[in-house]
């Protein structure tokens, strides 16, 4: 019975030391990523910051403070400022951080995400208050760059730094955005009445333009077409002049064969057939005579025959 009892105890007290060492072993191991750090305290004093890979803690004496390295954004909630034509205006932006000395960002401040939000309030009051309200609405960027310059001003002693601010929202006061509305509406007939405007002038630029275009086009259908024109009828004119000429060419080839007597029966006849008409007038040729005679000679040649 005592050597039943004595086992259980001895086991009961290496399982109670087991579990001492695995706890130890839990608190004295730390894997740390490569995008964060661990800054270590041995009894109250700073040993710097620790990591990345495997850290060796002393448990109970040592304490670490996990710090992300990497870029982080937090959201500004809606803040109201007054412009300096004191308007009041609704503004929320985002502002984005990233730690660069993690002991400085744990021993010089207490919360740095804190402490940057209230200064990111204060410091976005205080730059929309230089600001008229028009430009407050129209440059955006400009307030970005002032809040981030003023929050890092301040945030770099923490060992962080502000890497970009932007203005998520801007609320103006009600009438304002009621004139904001008319006026563009305003903008928008008055593109709308330029756009037509400009339609129109193109439109009748277009046409002129093509009218102008038929009309040279006409012309000059007009211009080839009497070109043509004239060239049929010059060869037309060329084709007559060579039938004519061929013609007479033909009637004088034909009139030589022809002897005199036969020449001056044809003239005869010709004469005749003038005569039929009673309003003829005669016409005696000059060579009438020696006609007449030529055939009167022929004549009395016949008879001697």
């Amino acid at each position: 019975m005592d050597l039943s009892t004595t086992s259980v105890t001895l086991l009961c007290l290496v399982g109670a030391i087991v579990v001492i060492v695995i706890i130890f072993l839990m608190n004295a191991i730390r894997v740390v990523p490569e995008y964060q750090r661990l800054v270590v305290f041995r009894l109250g004093r700073c040993l710097g910051d620790r990591g990345p890979g495997l850290i060796l803690l002393i448990p109970i004496i040592d304490r670490a403070v996990r710090v992300d390295l990497r870029e982080q954004v937090r959201e500004i909630p809606q803040q109201t400022s007054i412009t300096k034509d004191n308007a009041p205006i609704a503004i929320d932006f985002l502002w984005y951080y990233k730690v660069l000395s993690p002991t400085d960002s744990v021993l010089q401040v207490g919360n740095f995400e804190l402490a940057a939000q209230g200064m990111a309030t204060t410091t976005l009051r205080s730059v929309i208050g230089g600001i008229l309200l028009d430009d407050v609405l129209s440059e955006r960027e400009t307030i970005n760059s002032i809040l981030r310059t003023r929050l890092d001003e301040v945030t770099g002693r923490w060992g962080v730094k502000v890497t970009n601010v932007e203005i998520r929202e801007i609320i103006p006061p009600r009438d304002v955005q009621d004139a904001m509305n008319r006026q563009m509406s305003a903008e928008r007939i008055r593109r709308a009445v330029v756009t037509e405007s400009t339609g129109t002038r193109e439109a009748a630029i277009n046409v002129a333009d093509g009218e102008r275009q038929s009309a040279v086009l006409r012309a000059e259908g007009e211009k080839q077409s009497a070109i043509l024109r004239a060239e049929g009828e010059k060869a037309a004119q060329l084709l007559r002049a060579e039938g004519y000429a061929a013609a007479l060419e033909r009637i004088f080839s034909v009139a030589n064969t022809i002897d005199q007597k036969t020449l001056t029966l044809q003239y005869f006849e010709t004469l005749k057939s003038m005569a039929a008409n009673p309003s003829t007038k005669y016409i005696f040729p000059m060579e009438f005579t020696s006609l007449l005679s030529g055939f009167m000679h022929g004549q009395g040649e016949k008879k001697e025959g």
